[in-house]
């Protein structure tokens, strides 16, 4: 069971540790910016596997996403709930130049989780990324509609067609008013 949750909670945190990157300082990078300002902070929310032999497993995720010093982009950390099991997630994805976005989850296809092989900011709400393990190929999409929600669907590549396999809506939980005095 636990190895089932593993895989389910994989994909998703995949999914949603994607657009968790790193651009690179350039002229038209500023969409790039914008997007991955957009999901710095905590979000939490629920998930479903919607399609293949787990269909309709649900799942809880918490995420913790920050910017690291001297780039602009992101890393994910926490972790994923199914019933009593808890996984503990991390992901950074990162723009390498012409050669676009690299990135792992969980160590990416060399360890337990995928590799981030390429892909692209959108605009400063969407962002498409190509996700492989193995023989597993695919795409992850997550839009930030508004600043405080943000939509997660990781789909497969099956017989030449992409066909949804999660879902998630994650929702802000670290509100942070505008014009608030910081602490001394």
């Amino acid at each position: 069971m636990k190895s089932v949750i593993l895989s389910c909670v994989m994909m998703v945190t995949t999914a949603v540790a994607a657009p968790l990157g790193v651009v690179e300082k350039a002229v038209g990078a500023e969409p790039d910016k914008q997007f991955f300002r957009s999901v710095e902070g905590k979000w939490v929310g629920p998930g479903e596997i919607i399609a293949g032999k787990y269909k309709g497993t649900k799942f809880t995720c918490n995420f913790n996403g920050s910017t690291p010093d001297g780039k602009v982009g992101m890393t994910l950390d926490g972790d994923c709930r199914v019933g009593v099991f808890t996984q503990k997630m991390s992901a950074t994805v990162e723009r390498r130049g012409r050669d676009g976005y690299k990135g792992t989850f969980m160590g990416g296809s060399s360890g337990n989780g995928m590799d981030i092989v390429g892909g692209n900011v959108v605009d400063p709400q969407k962002v498409v990324f190509t996700i492989n393990r193995n023989q597993l190929n695919g795409v992850m999409q997550a839009r930030v509609p508004d600043d405080n929600s943000m939509t997660v669907t990781v789909a497969v590549r099956v017989d030449k067609q992409l066909v949804p396999v999660i879902g998630m809506s994650l929702k802000r939980v670290d509100t942070v008013e505008v014009g608030s005095i910081a602490k001394n």
